[in-house]
């Protein structure tokens, strides 16, 4: 990804969703009872409203394209259900991750060859010869024409089926929160039968969280900065500092809080050295995107602000894609806490 395209868009889109069993289970005879005891059976056919569009499943999708939309929330949520073999082509790398052989694992997989357009993403005509039946984008910028991308109608004239992630449909992912990465999961466990290992993954996540937030419970809460590893989003010396979304939830169930949450409308805040500087920083987390040594960032800016609290005590911690939205935000809340409340752990 060029570290000028905005990360933003890299964060998934809002969904509205409504999954309905249409199995007819009433005694039927002829083709139409054998449907309907195929469907029982399967847990097809299954329709999700997504974005305004509505999407019927009549079996699970075996050519799955990954657009690129600078996340890995959705390639990591299909290997997390285990639907590797089902993806002829994914355009979401990261280089590093929490969960040990995802990054490995993502590399592994299908490309389709693809020459990319000047978004770092698949072109409307290469779109269309991937014989899709499930396109993934991460917001609805992958779905729009004047991109130069395949439009959701485009695709279904081609018989492929198309989904923006939660809070993708404005792209407007300041709203964002772990609960979004559950609804992920949900709806592609329902899109390719996999509902029951969906679920097993969430309450896990879920008890993970819930354990680390007894652990922090009633501790202050330190002011901490969150922000890109050496990543250029706007025209002041800081661009990439977040400000709201997914990032804030998982700071609060770490046992911490946002020092620039009101700096910015928007998910992230373009900051001047002067502003930061002004600013009490308890504590930095910085997010590694395609940056091998995101603690020698984090290092670096400690040395830049000797005044912070952060940097008298040395209190930072360097993430990936457990930050984003996708299965691991758990792992996230786990590593925050740890750096931010060490004596609870």
């Amino acid at each position: 990804m060029s570290k000028k395209r905005p990360v933003a868009l890299a964060l998934a889109g809002a969904l509205c969703l409504v999954t309905t069993a249409c199995a007819d289970t009433t005694d039927k005879t002829g083709a139409e009872g054998g449907a309907a005891a195929a469907a029982a059976r399967t847990g097809y056919p299954v329709t999700l409203e997504n974005c305004g569009v509505t999407q019927k499943f009549t079996e699970a999708p075996g050519r799955v394209v990954v657009m690129n939309g600078a996340s890995v929330a959705e390639v990591s949520t299909l290997l997390a259900l285990g639907l590797g073999d089902r993806i002829v082509a994914n355009q979401q790398r990261y280089g590093m991750s929490e969960v040990k052989g995802r990054a490995e694992a993502i590399k592994a997989l299908p490309t389709g060859d693809v020459k990319l357009n000047d978004a770092y993403d698949v072109p409307r005509e290469a779109m269309i010869g991937l014989r899709p039946d499930l396109v993934l984008s991460t917001t609805s910028y992958g779905f729009d024409e004047k991109n130069g991308f395949a439009t959701r109608e485009q695709l279904k004239d081609v018989g492929a089926h198309t989904y923006v992630s939660p809070q993708g449909c404005d792209q407007d992912t300041s709203k964002m929160t772990v609960a979004d990465s559950y609804t992920l999961l949900r709806d592609m466990g329902k899109i390719f039968g996999r509902t029951e290992r969906a679920e097993e993954l969430i309450a896990e996540s879920q008890k993970n969280i819930a354990d680390v937030a007894a652990a922090v419970k009633g501790e202050k809460r330190p002011e901490v900065m969150v922000l890109f590893s050496n990543m250029v989003m706007g025209g002041n010396d800081f661009s990439s500092v977040v400000a709201k979304g997914i990032y804030n939830d998982i700071l609060a169930k770490a046992g911490g809080t946002n020092a620039f949450a009101s700096a910015s409308r928007t998910s992230f805040a373009d900051l001047s050295k002067e502003k930061v500087a002004a600013t009490d920083v308890d504590a930095l987390v910085v997010i590694g995107y395609n940056d091998p040594n995101p603690a020698a960032y984090a290092r670096k800016l400690l040395k830049e602000f000797p005044q912070w609290p952060a940097a008298k005590n040395s209190t930072y911690v360097a993430v990936s894609d457990s930050m984003y939205l996708g299965p691991s935000n758990d792992l996230a809340v786990r590593k925050i806490a740890e750096m931010l409340h060490p004596d609870k752990f």
